[in-house]
């Protein structure tokens, strides 16, 4: 089941951030070891107004469990979602800006992340059909990402759902092609 996540899933959906943050995940820890990050995106997660609060997220929970989740907002909040965190992260590194990820005019799909155990089960194509429609519902018609030029895997899987590639984005020492799915009136197949 598909549902909007609630701040008391923080423990099952902060976890599932690293796996798809990488190295992201290492800066914001100030680590090498990712699973660092962990109480940062627990933290954030249950609160309300930033880019990785539970009110941007929707969560595939089976059996009780949470088995994966989907983060997102609207392209032009960036700066707003995004000033908290950077508060938080700039308390140790003053001078940290990191680029733009996403732009006005997009649903921007931030973070999907599906428990290790559950992955090849379908469950990141539920959630990405669901956050399409949910921008939908919202009155966008086009969904925004980005996929790490190192991870031609995950390129695939978005080219296949229905995403093409509209751009480069240089984000967190990485190049990242900025992929976008345009009339998202249909669900994802």
């Amino acid at each position: 089941m598909i549902r909007p996540a609630t701040p008391s899933d923080a423990e099952q959906v902060g976890p599932l951030f690293i796996l798809s943050m990488g190295h992201i995940a290492g800066i914001f820890a100030n680590s090498d070891r990712y699973e660092d990050a962990i109480p940062f995106f627990e933290k954030f997660f249950r609160q309300r107004d930033n880019q990785y609060s539970y009110a941007n997220t929707l969560v595939f929970e089976e059996e009780n469990r949470i088995k994966g989740s989907v983060t997102g907002y609207d392209g032009a909040l960036l700066h707003v979602l995004r000033q908290p965190v950077l508060d938080e992260l700039r308390k140790n590194k003053p001078d940290f800006t990191p680029d733009d990820e996403t732009e006005a005019g997009e649903f921007y799909l931030d973070c999907i992340h599906v428990d290790k155990n559950a992955q090849g089960k379908g469950i990141g194509k539920k959630l990405i059909a669901a956050f399409c429609q949910k921008a939908l519902s919202l009155g966008y018609d086009r969904v925004g990402l980005i996929v790490d030029r190192e991870n031609p895997e995950a390129k695939r899987f978005y080219t296949n759902l229905g995403f093409q590639v509209s751009g480069e984005k240089d984000f967190m020492g990485h190049t990242y092609f900025h992929m976008v799915k345009k009339s998202i009136n249909y669900l994802v197949r």
